[in-house]
């Protein structure tokens, strides 16, 4: 059963497309959407690892890169990689395109995870498995499942234990609780994300 202060992992091996440039390295404050997530995952984390897709990606980042486990398999691959690194102890998974998840909405997620192989947040609109908490022992369900070219973020729930958290349960964190999950896909998705920023936040 996973004990203690999780792995933090921040997933950020995708492309970009709509965007037209590395959404990690956008500007957020004094840095960057990368840097933003890295310090709320530091807050409630033992330590911060990026799930880059390829080695060396991000040089700058000031903590370890690790390449998808599953080359050509999009966020699973990447979960992959960090289930792996797990053993033991739990995870959390956030997604670096989500920028308003707060710090005390990532602790809580860990700290429902004793008991279950993941906890996830599931709005109207469907299940946020970007932003979640992972043990370890979901690795093998998600490996089996990439074995027979699975590829949704959810295709392994059915093979573990998944508690899930629904609007209701999220309502502490924030009114608006689809807000929290808004995520910068597009320049003007960015953008607008951008203007609702606290002018505090770095």
């Amino acid at each position: 059963m996973p004990a203690g202060r999780p792995l933090g992992f921040v997933l950020a091996g995708g492309q970009s497309r709509r965007m037209g440039r590395d959404k990690a390295l956008l500007p957020w404050g004094a840095g960057t959407l990368l840097d933003h997530a890295l310090r709320r995952l530091a807050a409630v984390s033992d330590e911060v690892l990026v799930l880059s897709g390829r080695a060396g990606r991000y040089p700058g980042a000031g903590c370890p890169e690790l390449p998808d486990a599953w080359p050509d398999a999009g966020p699973l691959g990447g979960l992959l990689a960090g289930l792996e690194r797990l053993g033991k102890r739990p995870g959390l998974f956030l997604a670096v395109d989500v920028p308003l998840v707060p710090e005390a909405l990532l602790a809580h997620l860990a700290s429902l995870l004793p008991g279950w192989d993941a906890v996830v947040p599931v709005l109207a609109d469907g299940p946020q498995p970007l932003v979640a908490a992972y043990s370890g022992t979901c690795a093998e369900a998600v490996r089996s499942r990439l074995g027979r070219a699975e590829r949704r973020m959810t295709c392994f729930w059915p093979d573990v234990r998944v508690r899930e958290l629904h609007e209701p349960d999220l309502q502490a964190f924030g009114p608006d609780v689809a807000r929290l999950f808004a995520n910068a896909n597009a320049p003007a998705q960015f953008a607008e994300l951008g203007s609702a920023k606290p002018p505090t936040e770095s």
